[in-house]
């Protein structure tokens, strides 16, 4: 898992450009996919920063993000963000 500390600017369906950091990108060696997770900085109702995530190619010839569709990509993203979550929190603790 990576770090990229770095920003882009992504376009959403309503047209509008938005600004996002990326959290982190990592790879799965079982599905052959690299991913990237970032965040618009906007919160939901609940007062939580929206966390997205997308398949991307990491040698950067195609850069458009792939929508994530299988219950194994995702289970394996909202473990690898509980994951991270527990650590920060036992950090703050």
């Amino acid at each position: 898992m990576e770090n990229k500390n770095s920003r882009f600017t992504i376009t959403n369906t309503n047209g509008e450009e938005l600004e996002c950091d990326v959290l982190f990108t990592f790879d799965d060696e079982k599905l052959k996919k690299s991913y990237i997770v970032f965040t618009d900085n906007t919160k939901d109702e609940n007062g939580n920063i929206k966390v997205y995530a997308n398949y991307y190619d990491p040698t950067g010839k195609d850069l458009s993000l792939g929508k994530i569709e299988s219950d194994e990509e995702w289970e394996n993203i909202q473990s690898i963000l509980a994951s991270l979550n527990e650590k920060i929190e036992g950090k703050d603790a």
